[in-house]
């Protein structure tokens, strides 16, 4: 029994480590299949994409890595990429030029402050309640829809292969109550994004680290929309969005028993090159 893990950062963004030291501890876990995913290059400032100039660097790197460890582990090469209108998105030239093996789509922006600063959905909470006071006039249910909204046009215009972190919305509920997950609004949006991803034929990953990092108790998406994943026959994968090699299979095992309890049987893994679903249980994928 082994993992796969095609959700992973290292220090070319916001992960630590060198991509060589977290594949070796990714070998140390039992993951059998290893996707690099550093965030996108984005054309304005921040603290954790890819800098543009070091993005040759990157992707070589990987492929290097490939060939040196092609006796231990798998080796895919991509990057968790933004999906800005007009601005970045899993078909923006500079993704097709990369030459990625898979694409992982995450909406981490849902719009913009009036002086043009971008309003991230995942940062403090104190800065996500500042964007709903100032650009949504404090209605949270309209930055919500907004959130769902850029996934569907996402996944229209650009059908990712992985979907990431579909509900990391719902990480500021921890800290304040900001809207609730069981109310009919906030469920039409979500199935109205669940029948985009199952129209485009991408798969959602479920994503362990707000569970590991102690800001959730499920994972991204939460039990209730895994349900309706799993009623609508969409392939998932599991993934832990790993910052530092000690993050690669955290929280896996009992995810993976969450998953299998609601049902699920098969993960879909990117093996020799080919998307294919694969079983498993809380001990891995029978790869």
């Amino acid at each position: 029994m082994s993992w796969t893990n095609y959700h992973s950062h290292c220090h070319y963004c916001d992960g630590k480590m060198s991509p060589e030291e977290n594949l070796l501890a990714a070998v140390e876990q039992g993951v059998k299949i290893y996707g690099f995913s550093s965030h996108c290059p984005v054309p304005f400032e921040n603290k954790w994409s890819i800098n543009r100039e070091k993005l040759p660097d990157y992707l070589e790197e990987i492929e290097e890595l490939k060939k040196k460890f092609a006796e231990q582990i798998e080796v895919y090469k991509s990057m968790e990429i933004d999906y800005i209108p007009g601005i970045i998105s899993p078909v923006s030239d500079i993704i097709q030029q990369s030459k990625l093996d898979y694409t992982l789509g995450s909406v981490h922006f849902a719009n913009q402050f009036d002086d043009g600063r971008y309003w991230e959905i995942d940062s403090t909470t104190p800065k996500f309640k500042l964007g709903v006071e100032e650009i949504y006039k404090g209605d949270v249910q309209k930055a919500v829809v907004d959130y769902y909204e850029r996934i569907r046009m996402m996944v229209r215009e650009a059908r990712p292969d992985i979907v990431g972190h579909l509900d990391k919305i719902k990480i500021h509920n921890s800290n304040e109550y900001f809207f609730d997950e069981e109310d009919s609004w906030y469920k039409n949006e979500v199935n109205k994004t669940l029948e985009e991803i199952k129209s485009a034929g991408s798969i959602i990953e479920v994503n362990t680290r707000g569970m590991y990092k102690k800001l959730v108790e499920e994972p991204y998406p939460g039990k209730s929309i895994l349900r309706e994943i799993k009623e609508m026959n969409i392939p998932i994968c599991l993934n832990s969005d790993s910052h530092q090699p000690d993050d690669i299979t955290k929280k896996f095992p009992e995810t993976a028993e969450l998953l299998y309890s609601i049902g699920f049987q098969k993960m879909r893994i990117l093996h020799q090159g080919e998307w294919v679903d694969m079983e498993f249980d809380k001990n891995g994928l029978k790869i």
